[in-house]
């Protein structure tokens, strides 16, 4: 079963780490995600860029806008994600509390549903 693992971090928890601290804990969660890799847990990950570099789209009627920033006012934010093979939600809730984001942060564990099983709900055809 496949879970997306949403790492929010915040910006002022990690500022205030000791100097050299975030490096350190970003080798740690590289090192680990490299080991669940060749477990075959982790399927794929990636770094999202700063906020400030995101756009939302919204279409209300007619009108569509396009905002800056992905979210309102928030302390939190998505920092980059991870998708998870597990066998059910508590493995992957043990996979991603060994994380350090916990700690500056949170994790987001989120099953992913079967496309497939959508496509056949709504009479989709499959790619």
């Amino acid at each position: 079963m496949k879970f997306l693992m949403l790492v929010y971090t915040d910006d002022a928890l990690i500022e205030a780490l000791p100097p050299g601290e975030y490096d350190r804990m970003m080798r740690e969660c590289l090192l680990h995600a490299d080991e669940l890799r060749a477990e075959g847990k982790l399927l794929d990950s990636q770094q999202l860029e700063l906020p400030r570099t995101a756009k939302s789209i919204r279409k209300r009627g007619d009108k569509v806008s396009v905002l800056d920033g992905p979210f309102a006012e928030t302390k939190e934010i998505l920092g980059g994600f991870n998708l998870l093979e597990a066998a059910d939600l508590d493995e992957a809730l043990r996979i991603a509390e060994q994380f350090p984001w916990t700690r500056t942060g949170s994790i987001e564990v989120r099953p992913v549903r079967d496309i497939d099983l959508v496509r056949d709900c709504v009479g989709a055809q499959r790619a």
